[in-house]
């Protein structure tokens, strides 16, 4: 089996699961502060991934580890991330080292981005843009079967183009960025603002627009504006033949999905926006852990996403990708 682990803001989940995409148990920990910080906290985490191997009676061929925020592929190092501040500048491959098995680690939504192009909504898709929409928002590109890496081997942030500016401010110092006009906290705080009730998460306010709450439509018809904006941002700049939406929010994807359209509709039009299908991640609750199961095929099985001709129905392999190249820091 391969072990999976993912690493949230709010949890750790992690698993066990085949190479050919089937995840054969999972569950979750607490994420730090919840949990114990610092090295102690990732060896919790290891031992528990040992411990569920020995349980199901098998043997760890490797480690997949998807990880939110800043991460580097080739060593392994968590960056800064605000949400898990007790990991900062841990290494995630020293980590579970002593577990005698290949380690590879990506960030989380790059994890993704490999699972749903392997086994979920872009499987045969040449061009596939995974957006996660919860928390926060961010992304991963697989084109030609192979994940894009920007300059030095760093990981795009997506969700924090600028969408609006003067806009809402955004931890990474900018106002107006998707994160920061589209996730699930920025719905709720806006929501919040205009009511002027508390403590409804954008879980809540779905559920209230169902009901018919006008506040939590308008909510929604907000919501559904910015994440719009971002996506025709998306389409213009690289055209995907497919776009996946995950993390939370997008459970509610059925109540942004007609005013997103229109806008993708009015505003793509340097491009030719119709082949891009925008449509819910294929992998369900189980993509964040075959996500960072795929990252482990990616780098040590010399990991093939199988790519169709629409045209013809032939199939063809891309080159693997190999390992992660090393990213640059300037001193």
């Amino acid at each position: 089996m391969i072990g999976a682990v993912d690493i949230g803001g709010t949890k750790v989940a992690l698993g066990l699961a085949t190479e050919s995409g089937r995840l054969v148990c999972g569950r979750e920990l607490p994420a730090p502060p919840l949990c114990c910080a610092g090295v102690r906290g990732l060896c919790e985490v290891r031992d528990a991934l040992a411990g569920m191997a020995r349980e199901a009676g098998c043997a760890l061929r490797g480690v997949g580890i998807g990880c939110t925020g800043p991460v580097d592929p080739a060593s392994g190092r968590i960056g800064h991330v605000a949400t898990i501040r007790g990991w900062n500048g841990l290494n995630l491959v020293e980590a579970f080292s002593s577990l005698g098995v290949p380690v590879a680690v990506e960030n989380d939504a790059d994890a993704g981005a490999l699972g749903e192009a392997a086994w979920g909504a872009g499987r045969g898709a040449d061009r596939l843009a995974y957006v996660t929409v919860g928390t926060g928002i961010g992304g991963g590109m697989v084109l030609g079967g192979q994940l894009y890496r920007g300059a030095g081997g760093a990981h795009p942030e997506v969700g924090h183009h600028i969408l609006e500016w003067g806009g809402e401010p955004c931890y990474c110092g900018a106002r107006g960025c998707w994160e920061a006009m589209a996730s699930g906290p920025a719905m709720a705080a806006e929501f919040a603002r205009e009511t002027g009730r508390d403590g409804r998460t954008a879980r809540d306010i779905c559920d209230l627009a169902r009901g018919g709450d006008q506040a939590a439509l308008r909510a929604v018809g907000r919501e559904a504006r910015y994440l719009g904006l971002g996506l025709v941002n998306l389409i213009t700049l690289f055209v995907p033949g497919v776009i996946a939406l995950g993390g939370g929010l997008m459970k509610s994807w059925d109540l942004f999905e007609q005013r997103a359209a229109e806008i993708v509709r009015q505003y793509c039009t340097q491009v030719p926006a119709a082949v891009t299908r925008i449509v819910p991640a294929g992998l369900g609750a189980d993509l964040p852990l075959l996500g960072a199961a795929r990252v482990w095929i990616q780098r040590y099985c010399g990991g093939r996403i199988l790519l169709c001709d629409p045209n013809n129905g032939k199939c063809s392999k891309p080159r693997p990708s190999g390992a992660a190249r090393p990213v640059r820091r300037s001193r």
